[in-house]
């Protein structure tokens, strides 16, 4: 017969046990603690590098066919104004495509309400839509241009010089011109003239051509330059300089200010 425990031993057993209990419980806490750091870290660097470097924009519009199609979601390189990896300055010029906020531009053609907008602001950051008011568009003129529409051909002209713009959905000519709507700017300093490639759907500077700004965008209210399509995943392709250089043939590329870029400027 086995002689029962001494009190001195049952209260061992029972500290250990309580002790082990205690320490499975500060390690769970433990790894609960550092996953939460983990994930708090990543979503400060992704916040950071999303609001800095590189965001996915959705396209929700149908004015840049066929460069762009509706429900494509684009990679917006957000770096205009930094220092590129050939040491100079990563500046904006014609034929970009870009996506920029239109508040105080666009944006008094619609109203939307705040809770609307937060919840686009969510979506975008789950992948789903874009934030209020966020456009795009290619940069056809900036800051001392005189763009016009349309010469003898059908083409619009920057400073005089006619665009070949082999982006659009159809082939220029006087009877068929790169916008129906006849105009002539001049853009001032600091500002863009912006239209979307299939120019008979788009809503762009043409249309605010009569409202405060005449249809020029301020440069500051770029959030970045379109680089290439990420999804759906087989329609994934570079934007490619092709039609950036189309649309910069002819006069030189502006900086936004009216002078010429530094030689290797230009894309």
């Amino acid at each position: 017969m086995q002689a029962p425990q001494s009190p001195e031993r049952a209260d061992t057993v029972g500290a250990s046990r309580g002790s082990l209990r205690a320490g499975r419980l500060r390690g769970r806490r433990g790894w609960i603690l550092a996953t939460l750091v983990v994930v708090v870290l990543a979503a400060v660097v992704a916040a950071t590098i999303r609001g800095t470097v590189v965001d996915v924009y959705s396209v929700d519009q149908h004015s840049m066919r066929p460069t762009l199609q509706d429900g494509e979601r684009v990679l917006v390189d957000k770096r205009l104004g930094a220092v590129g990896a050939s040491g100079a300055l990563e500046e904006l010029h014609r034929g970009d495509v870009v996506v920029f906020d239109g508040t105080g531009s666009f944006a008094p053609y619609e109203s939307q309400s705040e809770l609307a907008a937060a919840a686009e602001h969510v979506g975008h950051w789950f992948g789903l839509g874009a934030p209020p008011a966020t456009y795009v568009k290619r940069v056809i003129g900036l800051g001392g241009d005189t763009v016009a529409c349309c010469d003898a051909a059908g083409r619009v002209t920057v400073e005089g010089e006619p665009l070949e713009e082999d982006y659009l959905p159809h082939p220029i000519s006087a009877e068929h011109p790169a916008s129906e709507q006849e105009f002539e700017v001049e853009v001032p300093p600091g500002r863009m003239w912006v239209m979307g490639d299939h120019r008979a759907e788009s809503v762009d500077s043409r249309a605010l051509l009569g409202a405060p700004g005449g249809g020029m965008i301020s440069q500051g209210r770029v959030i970045g330059r379109v680089t290439e399509v990420v999804w759906p995943w087989d329609a994934r392709r570079p934007l490619g300089e092709a039609a950036s250089e189309a649309t910069s043939r002819g006069p030189s590329a502006s900086r936004g200010d009216g002078r010429p870029p530094a030689s290797g400027g230009q894309r």
